[in-house]
């Protein structure tokens, strides 16, 4: 039994899951028990997650927005402060795509046409994980996610470029293009490099982030 499993019997006997969640967390610290937050989602009902994001405290707040499946409270999520939350947003769209991917693809392409970056910022991080893109129609999906939002980053005007969630958008897209890309070289790698010859600075530098990662390579 992995430590998920453990977890996930563990909070089956308990009644008191906030004391546990603090206590096995990992925060603070510099990094958070992933495995209890995927625990978390795997048993808990409707009103420990409501609970535990009515906390407000971050951790527990992170466990309760990744055990969520309705697609309009993690779209509200997207936008959090706090960078855990948004992660919990990606691993919840994760969990949509293990059990339904054109539903999560489908529903990944409505969310890169919103005005909020980071709305398309949970978009591209929710479709590339690796585990998601073993088809090729998966990763062809993947790869024009990736394209349409890079190209609604380069038509924000300047004046948009330094805002915070906006930066925090082009630091997804410097990874998550590699991972689209990876997962069918053949057919991403071309979409890729008609990217390479934008000389948008933002695009530039999402480009040569990609290319420094090892999978790309």
């Amino acid at each position: 039994m992995g430590r998920r499993q453990e977890h996930a019997a563990r909070l089956r006997t308990l009644g008191d899951w906030p004391g546990y969640l603090r206590e096995h967390g990992g925060l603070p610290g510099p990094r958070a028990n992933l495995e209890l937050v995927l625990a978390v989602a795997d048993v808990a009902g409707p009103d420990t997650v409501d609970a535990l994001i009515g906390t407000g405290e971050e951790y527990l707040v992170l466990c309760g927005v990744a055990a969520l499946t309705d697609p309009g409270r993690l779209r509200a999520h997207a936008t959090d402060g706090r960078w855990r939350v948004r992660e919990g947003v990606a691993m919840a769209l994760q969990r949509l795509g293990d059990a339904d991917l054109p539903r999560l693809l489908d529903l990944a392409d409505d969310w890169a046409g919103d005005a909020h970056p980071l709305v398309q910022r949970a978009a591209v991080a929710g479709v590339c994980e690796p585990r998601l893109l073993r088809s090729p129609a998966a990763a062809a999906r993947a790869v024009a996610l990736c394209d349409a939002v890079t190209a609604a980053l380069a038509a924000r005007p300047a004046a948009q470029r330094r805002d915070e969630d906006v930066r925090t958008l082009r630091k997804a897209l410097g990874y998550c293009w590699s991972v689209a890309v990876a997962a069918d070289k053949a057919a991403g790698l071309p979409v890729f490099e008609r990217r390479a010859g934008s000389d948008d600075p933002d695009v530039a530098w999402i480009v040569r982030e990609n290319r420094g990662k090892a999978r790309m390579r």
